[in-house]
């Protein structure tokens, strides 16, 4: 029973949350600010290195990283001892998307949060954290 209330609950946030990131982000796209965000904590890397980071398929990587190349939030450089190599950089555009994506989605927690006193923002995040446990 309380699994069932869970689930429920959860996909109701998550639903809610997916449809104003996608209303308050466009034009860009949630896969790609995880990209920007990804690509921000670990530039440069190999268009290869995002997949174990991202759950989709290489073909889908390559279309997203046109698009993103197209819109000027990253670019392609060549290895320069290896010129099979590619890499993946993030523009000064992009860098703007992504902390305008990143604030955006702390703003949308933070909403969801304030419904609740202090004590009770850490102790969901103390219990989720138990709940995320792998140990």
């Amino acid at each position: 029973m309380v699994s069932e209330d869970f689930s429920k609950l959860w996909n109701k946030l998550s639903r809610d949350w997916k449809l104003t990131l996608e209303q308050e982000l466009s034009p860009l796209t949630e896969g790609q600010l995880n990209i920007l965000e990804l690509l921000q904590e670990c530039s440069p890397m190999k268009p290869s290195d995002l997949l174990q980071h991202l759950s989709t398929t290489p073909a889908a990587i390559t279309t997203i990283l046109d698009r993103m190349e197209r819109n000027e939030l990253i670019i392609r450089v060549r290895d320069e001892k290896d010129r099979r190599i590619v890499w993946i950089e993030v523009t000064n555009k992009g860098q703007a998307e992504t902390e305008r994506g990143s604030k955006i989605k702390r703003d949308i927690i933070e909403q969801s949060l304030d419904r609740i006193s202090a004590h009770n923002q850490q102790l969901l995040v103390y219990l989720l954290g138990k709940v995320a446990s792998t140990s």
